[in-house]
């Protein structure tokens, strides 16, 4: 446990969050929408700092990245705790939970020495939201930055101006997930999409690599929703990869998978608006290649996890036509 950074003491020793844009005020001995972030005695304390719910050495287009080192490995942290409540959500069990007392601790120290010892280039904050997990991760990716370890969020990306300027210094690439219109948040998720739409857009002024997700969930508002979106990422900008991602039933929402056809469906549409479009959670037939944009030929070839660079594509660059294809590659 560690005293928070970013919240104010109000009236009767009630705190105001400043994180994300709930701004929660919170009473002694209670904690904020996240579950993580509790006042003891009039000061704002984060549950979760250094609690590690789970580590793993993913692929990156498990997060997923496509235009961002296809093919490297990423050492991936999560902890508990986010600040939406999805219905659908596919990792409950540690993103609606609050972090054990008696749960393992790892510094940030700890995490920096597992990298090493891993020989890993690039670390991965997900499974939870990360946003949420705040302090540990801001000093964590401090430490990676010395080290010359690239830092990735995969994020939800519902944060606060003052906050996330701090920490972007530090951040490399994101994955976001851009879950609806703004219905769909108000309905569905308790939250507004401008502060999502705002994070993607700094990402991609500032010189972070940002990759967006859908997740195409059944019967929520879908069709709206998924234009909707298309057309605000399209004016951000049409490199932006986007990835369309099978919903299946978990949580507390149990309608049936995406029809594979709506999948393809969408698929469609999307790169009719978009540069670099893939479908995720499915057997593909192509969908997760990478296309130059310009000419058509395939760049990066998936199946499932496993990706191949084609001899048509060098440094970021279609050797065909010459199109540099937005993202990071090796020999830039």
């Amino acid at each position: 446990m560690k005293e928070a950074l970013y919240y104010r003491q109000v009236e009767k020793q009630n705190v105001q969050c400043l994180l994300c844009p709930h701004f929660c005020i919170i009473k002694p001995d209670e904690s904020g929408f996240c579950k993580n972030r509790k006042n003891k005695e009039g000061k704002l304390y984060s549950l979760n700092y250094g609690k590690v719910a789970s580590i793993a050495n993913d692929p990156i287009e498990k997060k997923p990245l496509y235009h961002y080192y296809p093919g490297s490995s990423i050492l991936s942290f999560g902890s508990f705790g986010c600040s939406f409540e999805c219905l659908f959500c596919q990792n409950s069990s540690i993103s609606r939970a609050a972090a054990e007392i008696n749960h393992p601790f790892l510094s940030p120290e700890d995490c920096i020495d597992i990298a090493v010892r891993e020989k890993t280039e690039q670390i991965a904050y997900t499974y939870n939201e990360p946003y949420i997990w705040y302090e540990h991760v801001l000093e964590t990716a401090k430490l990676a930055r010395e080290k010359g370890i690239r830092n990735i969020l995969v994020t939800n990306g519902y944060f606060n101006p003052e906050p996330w300027k701090e920490l972007s210094q530090f951040i490399d690439a994101l994955n976001i997930d851009l879950k609806g219109d703004p219905d769909f948040y108000h309905q569905i998720v308790k939250g507004s999409v401008e502060p999502v739409l705002k994070t993607i857009r700094f990402a991609f002024e500032n010189n972070i690599h940002v990759e967006v997700t859908f997740l195409a969930v059944t019967g929520v508002l879908l069709e709206g929703s998924f234009k909707w979106v298309l057309e605000e990422i399209k004016k951000i900008s049409k490199k932006i990869p986007f990835h369309i991602s099978r919903y299946s039933p978990r949580y507390r929402y149990h309608e049936d998978p995406t029809p594979i056809e709506k999948m393809k469906e969408f698929y469609f549409l999307a790169k009719k608006e978009l540069d670099s479009v893939y479908l995720g959670n499915i057997e593909t037939n192509g969908e997760a290649h990478t296309f130059c944009p310009s000419c058509g030929t395939i760049l990066i070839q998936r199946s499932f996890y496993h990706t191949e660079i084609t001899r048509s594509f060098a440094s970021g660059k279609c050797l065909k036509c010459g199109f540099n294809l937005y993202g990071r590659f090796k020999g830039e």
